[in-house]
C-alpha cells in the first residue's frame, strides 16, 4: 500500500482510536516494533504509540518504503533488524538494555525474531518483558516449538481476522511472480505449476494460479493439508522431488525452507523460483554460492547456472509480492488492529504464561468497527 491519502489518514486513525481507547494502560509500558515498513505503517505506530512508549522501530530490511522510512525516522528511534542479533540471547539482551533497560516492556514481533533469546531476557533484563505479541504463522510455530514460554505470548497469526489479508497476500504473490516472469516476455500460462506448503498462504496462490489456467501441484509435507488440496481440486504430489520435477514455476510458502541445499538439483531447467516470505526462512540460496554461476537478468531476477542446469530466482528469494507494495487495501487494518488489542490485553491485564489468542468476541468488536470504518455498514 503507498502512502495514504488525507481523507484516508483520517478515517484510518479514527479506526485505529476507537480500538485503543478501550484500553486504560494505568503503569507505563514500552514496545519494541518489529515490521513491515510499507506506506500505510505510520499510522499503525502512531496508534501503538497511543498504547506504549515506542522505544525503537525495527524494520524488516526487504520491506521497507522509503517515504514510510523517513516519516518514521523524523519521530521515532530505527534501528537496524538483523535475525542473527536476536538470535543470540547475549546480543538480544544488550540490546534490549540499550533501548528499554529497567522498563515494561511489549515486543511486537513478525516473524519469531525474539523467540531464540526469549527464555535469557525473561530471566536476565533488568525490566521486564511484559509479553511478546506475533503476527505471522512461521513465528507462532517459533514460539510454539519452545519447550515452556518463559511470559505471555499473543498470536494474531491463526486469527480469522488475518483471513482477508492471507487470501490477499496469495493474489499479490501470484500478481509479482506474473508481472516478473512477463518482464522476461514469457508467460505463467503454458508453465506447469508447484505450490511447496498449503497453509494459507499457500492455498490463496495455488487458487489464484488455478484462477490464471495455470496447472498446479501441491506439495505439504502434512499429508492432511495435501488431502484438503486433492479435495480442492489440485493435484498433489507425495515427496518434495515429485512437485517440482517438472515445474515451470515454484511458489514457494512453507516458511520453513521449502528448497535447500540438495533440493535446487531437481529444479526444472527454466523454471522460476518465488517465495511468499524473507529467503532466509524459505530457500537455502547461500548453499549454492560457488555452486552455480549468478547472473541478473533484468530487475529483481537472477539467473542460476552451472553446467546442463539453470533456473531464475525472483526477488533474490525474498517475498516476491513486496515488489509491487504487497497491498492488501484496508483488511491490513484488520490484522493490525488485533495487534493493537492484544498490547492493549497485555499492557492493563495481567496472563499467564504460554501462548494466547484475542477471544471471540474482541474479534467481533474488531470487525464490527472495522465494518464501520470502511465497509459503511450502519
Amino acid at each position: 500500500m503507498t502512502a495514504l491519502e488525507d481523507f484516508e489518514l483520517s478515517r484510518v486513525n479514527a479506526f485505529f482510536r476507537k480500538i485503543t481507547s478501550r484500553y486504560e494502560v494505568s503503569e507505563a509500558v514500552s514496545a519494541l516494533v518489529i515490521t513491515h515498513l510499507l506506506g500505510e505503517r505510520p499510522a499503525f505506530l502512531k496508534a501503538v504509540g497511543r498504547l506504549a512508549e515506542v522505544a525503537a522501530v525495527l524494520p524488516k530490511p526487504k520491506s521497507i518504503d522509503a517515504r514510510a522510512l523517513e516519516e518514521v525516522t523524523a519521530s521515532l528511534q530505527v534501528d537496524h533488524l538483523e535475525r542473527a542479533a536476536f538470535a543470540d540471547p547475549a546480543r538480544a539482551l544488550e540490546y534490549l538494555e540499550s533501548r528499554v533497560a529497567g522498563q515494561r516492556v511489549v515486543l511486537l514481533d513478525v516473524g519469531g525474531y525474539f523467540a531464540p533469546a526469549l527464555e535469557h531476557l525473561c530471566s536476565s533484563f533488568s525490566g521486564q518483558i511484559v509479553g511478546v505479541v506475533e503476527d505471522t504463522e512461521n513465528g507462532h510455530q517459533r514460539y510454539e516449538a519452545l519447550d515452556k514460554l518463559p511470559c505471555p505470548v499473543f498470536s494474531v497469526a491463526r486469527s480469522p481476522l488475518k483471513d482477508p489479508e492471507d487470501f490477499l497476500v496469495g493474489q499479490s504473490v501470484t500478481f509479482s511472480t506474473e508481472a516478473l516472469i512477463r518482464a522476461r516476455g514469457d508467460i505463467l500460462q503454458g508453465r506447469p505449476a508447484a505450490v511447496i506448503g498449503y497453509g494459507k498462504l499457500g492455498r490463496s496462490v495455488a487458487a489464484m494460479l488455478h484462477a490464471r489456467h495455470v496447472g498446479v501441484t501441491v506439495y505439504d509435507a502434512d499429508p492432511i493439508k495435501r488431502t484438503q488440496a486433492l479435495s480442492q481440486g489440485f493435484r498433489t504430489a507425495s515427496t518434495l522431488g515429485r512437485a517440482i520435477a517438472g515445474a515451470g514455476v515454484i511458489v514457494c510458502a512453507t516458511g520453513n525452507l521449502a528448497l535447500r541445499e540438495d533440493d535446487f538439483a531437481q529444479v526444472a531447467n527454466g523454471a522460476y523460483i518465488a517465495s511468499v516470505t524473507s529467503s532466509d526462512d524459505e530457500l537455502e540460496l547461500d548453499a549454492l554460492d560457488g555452486l552455480y554461476e549468478q547472473t541478473p537478468m533484468g530487475e529483481h531476477i537472477t539467473r542460476y547456472a552451472r553446467t546442463g542446469h539453470y533456473f531464475y530466482v525472483l526477488a533474490d528469494g525474498n517475498a516476491v509480492n513486496f515488489l509491487h507494495g504487497a497491498s492488501v487495501g484496508a483488511f491490513i487494518f484488520l490484522v493490525q488492529a488485533e495487534i493493537l488489542a492484544a498490547l492493549g490485553s497485555l499492557a492493563t491485564v495481567g496472563h499467564e504464561p504460554g501462548l494466547h489468542e484475542l477471544d471471540a468476541t474482541e474479534r467481533s468488536l474488531i470487525a464490527a468497527t472495522w465494518l464501520r470504518y470502511f465497509d459503511g455498514t450502519p
